[in-house]
């Protein structure tokens, strides 16, 4: 008997310790960062330890944000057409629609003989 190769989608799939892909390291790192001056913040004030629990936080949102998908659910809208969808994507979609005024173009081409395309 011989073994074969299955094809796989293997994108995405390059991990750094074992649990952080690229784009999720840079993610959490960025979350980090901001984070940081949160801490920096704080520390003026001398709260050292709700700094560091805040840039925690927000290393741990940044890692979720590049790792989970959007849960596939038809109990609300937005996950009924998201659905399966990197959180990531779908942010940078949202914000690129609040950048063009939420503007939305439709495509009202009729055909030749006078009906319109549904």
């Amino acid at each position: 008997m011989n073994t074969y190769n299955i094809p796989r989608n293997v994108k995405g799939e390059g991990r750094i310790l074992f649990i952080f892909s690229t784009k999720a390291l840079i993610y959490a790192t960025i979350g980090v960062s901001i984070g940081f001056v949160f801490y920096i913040l704080f520390k003026t004030l001398s709260l050292n330890m709700i700094g560091i629990i805040i840039m925690g936080i927000l290393g741990l949102l940044g890692f979720i944000i590049g790792t989970f998908k959007v849960p596939e659910s038809n109990a609300f809208n937005i996950t009924k057409k998201a659905g399966g969808e990197n959180i990531d994507d779908v942010i940078k979609r949202a914000i690129k629609f609040k950048m063009q005024k939420r503007k939305i173009y439709i495509n009202t081409a009729q055909k030749i003989g006078g009906t319109e395309d549904e």
